[in-house]
């Protein structure tokens, strides 16, 4: 039996895109609340900057379908891309808390769209034999790109300034626009009743028909992932821990060893072989989180946090993509990114309340109470179901070869 193959030209082009695309966003992660205390930004405004970001990408996302109907994958992501790019060199223009907020908020929109359709156009693109190691590949170069764009961001702006690490967010994205003319994107046929039918709700507009359960899940994992990525630093500086900047490092390393064996046993077993593991690894990381004391403990963390995270981000997008027909994968996206985002955001702004009373160290007993309800609601499904993910994923192929 000949083997389908996976990287062509088409997906090698959308993986290094899609990671310059998160590059050019993740140097503006740590260094966008810099720049507005620098401008007289107050905690609370500083805060509102960061977190409307998320909210905004969630509310485009509510319409990608009528994107999708009046311009179709590869111009909707085009158009996110450009709304990026202007974005990014606004930030270096418009330095008031309402200019930076207004600009905050239509950066939003513009992330809200290149996740959503870069993540459908890999789903068409990738074999579906293959769609949960090709999207554990898809993901490394964005994972990367969080690792290391946002040291790359502190060095920038401590050692050329402002405008040098706002030139550099803008190339990333600006190079990522052209890579994704390189990819050329199967047509996907719309089927208007379908459309009309699934559109007519809000809650249709936020959960994609038939993905409910992994959604749930998605908005969990953002909790507790997402309380690592915004708030570790901040954890290593209270425990007096030097040099936590490896922590990334580890956790990158983890994540490449995790994405291709996590994927091709998704697509050999189904989702529960990869959820359930990776749940246990990431809850374990966060409670060790909650004991560390030293540099060594620390890593130890970025272990169980890059094959924890490693496991579960494209297993439950791929489980997601998986679920509906080939003519509603933008919609999954976009509710996998929406939970993710919600979890993420919502998150961070309660953990961040919650540490000013307990610190950052206890504040991760909640965080691992987030990851701890999610292992426990996925037993339960297992109990309940077994792994009939594998089983719908067939159903909705069938459905679409039909």
């Amino acid at each position: 039996m000949a083997t389908i193959r996976l990287w062509t030209k088409n997906f090698i082009a959308l993986v290094f895109s899609n990671a310059l695309m998160f590059g050019g966003f993740h140097i503006l992660l740590p260094t966008l609340p810099i720049y507005a205390a620098y401008n007289g930004a107050t905690g609370s405004q500083i805060g509102l900057i960061t977190g409307i970001f998320g909210f905004s990408a969630i509310f485009i996302r509510f319409f990608t379908d009528f994107g999708v109907r009046a311009l179709g994958e590869k111009k909707c992501l085009y158009v996110g891309l450009i709304i990026s790019f202007l974005c990014t060199v606004s930030y270096a223009i418009f330095t008031s808390v309402e200019g930076m907020i207004a600009t905050r908020i239509m950066h939003g929109f513009g992330f809200g769209l290149t996740t959503t359709f870069y993540a459908a156009i890999a789903a068409e693109i990738i074999p579906h034999a293959r769609r949960g190691e090709g999207m554990g590949y898809f993901g490394l170069g964005s994972t990367v790109a969080m690792a290391l764009a946002p040291a790359a961001g502190v060095w920038l702006v401590n050692d050329y300034g402002f405008v040098a690490m706002f030139i550099f967010s803008a190339l990333g994205t600006g190079i990522a626009l052209i890579g994704t003319t390189l990819c050329r994107v199967p047509q996907v046929e719309v089927a208007e009743e379908t459309v009309e039918e699934r559109s007519s709700s809000l809650i249709d507009k936020l959960f994609e028909r038939g993905t409910g359960f992994p959604a749930f899940l998605t908005m969990l994992f953002g909790v507790g992932y997402g309380s690592v990525n915004t708030f570790v630093a901040m954890l290593a500086k209270e425990a007096n821990i030097p040099d936590s900047g490896y922590f990334f490092i580890v956790g990158t390393i983890c994540v490449f060893l995790s994405r291709p064996i996590g994927g091709k046993v998704f697509d050999s077993k189904g989702p529960a072989w990869v959820v359930l593991p990776g749940s246990i690894f990431l809850l374990a990381g966060l409670v060790v989180l909650t004991k560390t004391t030293s540099l060594l403990m620390l890593l130890g963390v970025a272990v169980l946090y890059g094959f924890g995270g490693g496991f579960l981000l494209p297993a439950l997008l791929t489980w997601m993509l998986n679920l509906v027909r080939s003519d509603r994968r933008s919609g999954a996206s976009a509710t996998f990114y929406n939970m993710l985002d919600v979890g993420t955001s919502a998150g961070a702004i309660l953990l961040g309340t919650v540490a000013e009373t307990t610190g950052f160290i206890r504040m991760y007993d909640y965080s691992a109470g987030a990851m701890g309800i999610f292992l426990v609601a996925f037993v339960i499904y297992l109990m309940i179901h077994g792994n009939n993910g594998k089983a719908k994923e067939e159903l909705a192929l069938a459905e679409e070869v039909e």
